[in-house]
């Protein structure tokens, strides 16, 4: 009976290892190559398996992206509300979130560029990171609850704030030859500026 278990955990063992090993081979691919560029039989020689192997583990798409994704985003969490959360000054609160998600964003560029630029292409990805957009909208929310505003000034801030958070204006504003600061910096003038309080 013992040696009976200790075979069924050594099996287990190694088919956890081995869906690891197709899950990193995955990311690796998807970070360098883009998902739209990225097969099975890629993965499965990156792997060191056979494409039946892959397709075992994961028997479409879906579940293969969905490994992969909380793979990824386990291994590089973006910001958390904990992390300002004692800041009351809405200007100083607003700032210390956008700068941790430019830095998070410096660190992740190139997995989040293959990403965004194959979301079309790839129906796989797109649930995932619509559960990212979402965290991003909880963010924003967060951020509008210490700004003492209303009406047409606060719409205009939930727009602009939301806008600020994006990937997409990091990177273009990056490519700018803006640093994280200056993009900080350029994204609170916007905040500050439109109509009066109503």
């Amino acid at each position: 009976m013992k040696k009976r278990n200790y075979r069924k955990s050594k099996r287990a063992d190694q088919q956890e290892k081995t869906r690891k090993s197709i899950v990193e081979a995955a990311v690796t691919l998807h970070e360098t190559l883009g998902p739209a560029n990225t097969s099975i039989k890629a993965i499965a020689e990156k792997a060191g398996v056979q494409r039946l192997t892959v397709y075992r583990y994961f028997p479409d798409e879906v579940t293969l992206f969905q490994a992969c994704s909380g793979h990824w985003f386990n291994l590089n969490q973006p910001p958390g509300i904990s992390q300002w959360s004692n800041i009351s000054q809405a200007e100083e609160r607003t700032k210390t979130a956008l700068m941790a998600f430019y830095a998070y964003y410096s660190q992740t560029e190139n997995m989040f560029s293959s990403v965004y630029r194959d979301l079309e292409k790839v129906k796989a990805i797109q649930e995932p990171m619509e559960q990212f957009e979402q965290y991003l909208d909880q963010i924003r929310d967060d951020l509008l609850g210490c700004w003492k505003l209303r009406g047409e000034r606060m719409k205009q801030l939930s727009l602009t704030l939301r806008h600020g958070l994006r990937f997409s204006t990091w990177l273009s504003l990056k490519k700018e030859s803006l640093d994280d600061r200056q993009i900080t910096e350029l994204i609170m003038t916007w905040l500050s500026e439109g109509p009066e309080q109503v």
